[in-house]
């Protein structure tokens, strides 16, 4: 590993994991699953945070840059204490009419741009001319 990419884990909490959480998650954690995005998740019990929450703490590692829209509606269930199974213990099969998860693509160059947006593609409808700016006084 280069000086800079140990600079980078020390430092920075964006880009994966920081050597601290690999410090904690290797003394504490213990393995829960993995989602389909390739993001890990754990468990460790410690002392009492919150008696509506308990003592177990639940965190993830995610794969590649942390991004809370990258976790799937069954694990977010989890990792908020919504639910007491993990959805790698639980046998689920999602209806027909369910998508796939998909992060939120907002501020990159998949992101949904309607037309007249002027981040869109082509050519902006022309104004149709019954636009009348306010006076101040009138």
């Amino acid at each position: 590993m280069a000086l800079k990419d140990t600079l980078l884990r020390i430092f920075t909490w964006w880009s994966g994991s920081t050597v601290s959480l690999d410090f904690y998650t290797k003394r504490r954690g213990s393995f829960v699953g993995e989602d389909e995005f390739g993001n890990r998740y754990y468990r460790a019990q410690g002392p009492l945070i919150d008696a509506s929450v308990g003592s177990e703490r639940r965190w993830v590692i995610y794969n590649g840059y942390a991004d809370a829209s990258k976790v799937p509606p069954g694990w977010r269930g989890w990792l908020c204490h919504a639910t007491d199974v993990a959805p790698s213990e639980e046998t689920y099969v999602p209806r027909e009419w369910q998508k796939p998860h998909e992060e939120n693509l907002t501020g990159t160059v998949a992101a949904y741009r309607p037309r007249g947006s002027q981040l869109s593609y082509g050519q902006r409808p022309a104004a149709t001319g019954d636009y009348v700016p306010w006076v101040p006084g009138e």
